[in-house]
């Protein structure tokens, strides 16, 4: 099948791109490499474009796509600027759904679990939205104009509301990474992890793998909704201290810090995944434990092929 990832040299997308161009797509990665980065999509074999998701003729330049997984979005909820976070997030979602509409084909979008804001938990897709920030309401915004698509049954449609993804290539998002990559990286680096007072937020973290599975298995819904990606369980940040600890094997205790964000945070995220299940027939598999072994895993493999690759160069030099 003929596959267009939007956002598809930043996190999720990325992932996303390479998994289905494992399972023999032919993948085309669409990114303005405004957050997206091309190490990324190192060892990626399918067509890459630059361009800009909100003005991009998609009908000339991706004429052939038969489904659009649409990841492209501004993700850092600290953003103040309004009009560019609407422009990006909600006109560019409109743009691509055009697409998908004239062309007839099956859509699978990102949408946030930050739509919630401090609503009830676990959070099902039937309540109110709360947005506390641009970001979630743009996303809220996103799931009303799918919802009016959904109700008319023009294209098969699948909105995901990703609660907290963490994994590889995500060190590109910065300050927007997860807080398992910002705990992670302090610890590394013989710092004491930084998180809030008194570290019992919590949130519904899940790796990379389960949001990844989540997008293949909507991509063969029968039926269009928005449903909730998480696990159903939410950590605390200081539980993931303790976890990263253990993985880590350290002992450093957490530093605590007053929350800047008062009244525009989320104190707890947890999703209520049925509607998922029902849906999309799919659940995650991985724990936040495992996930987070595999991931630190993963990044002391790259860490180690990197120096050997450095050695080799070095001794070709002298």
């Amino acid at each position: 099948m003929r596959i267009l990832v939007t956002g598809g040299a930043g996190f999720v997308g990325s992932n996303l791109a390479l998994t289905l161009e494992q399972e023999g797509h032919e993948v085309t990665a669409l990114d303005d490499f405004s957050s997206g980065h091309f190490d990324n999509l190192c060892g990626f074999k399918g067509n890459v474009i630059s361009a800009d998701v909100v003005d991009a003729v998609l009908e000339e330049i991706v004429p052939d796509t038969e489904a659009v997984f649409h990841q492209a979005a501004i993700t850092d909820t600290t953003v103040t600027d309004q009009y560019r976070m609407m422009r990006v997030n909600v006109e560019g979602f409109r743009n691509v759904l055009r697409f998908a509409l004239k062309k007839k084909i099956r859509l699978v979008y990102a949408s946030s679990a930050g739509t919630y804001g401090d609503g009830k938990n676990p959070m099902k897709e039937d309540q109110a939205p709360k947005p506390l920030n641009c970001y979630a309401f743009s996303k809220s915004v996103m799931d009303n104009i799918a919802r009016e698509i959904i109700e008319k049954g023009s294209i098969p449609i699948v909105g995901l509301r990703y609660f907290n993804v963490f994994g590889p290539r995500e060190k590109y998002k910065n300050k927007a990474a997860s807080m398992i990559w910002q705990l992670s990286e302090q610890i590394k680096e013989g710092k004491r992890p930084r998180i809030f007072t008194a570290g019992e937020q919590k949130r519904d973290h899940f790796y990379v793998k389960v949001i990844v599975a989540a997008n293949l298995r909507a991509m063969e819904a029968k039926k269009s909704g928005i449903v909730n990606v998480g696990t159903g369980i939410a950590t605390t940040f200081n539980r993931l201290v303790e976890i990263l600890n253990q993985t880590l094997k350290t002992q450093l205790p957490a530093e605590y810090f007053g929350n800047p964000y008062t009244g525009v945070y989320q104190d707890e995220t947890r999703a209520d995944t049925r509607l998922a299940q029902e849906l999309i027939g799919f659940k995650a598999e991985y724990s936040v434990e495992d996930g987070i072994k595999e991931y630190l895993a993963t990044q002391s493999s790259k860490l180690k092929s990197q120096n050997d690759n450095s050695k080799v160069k070095n001794k070709l030099l002298f």
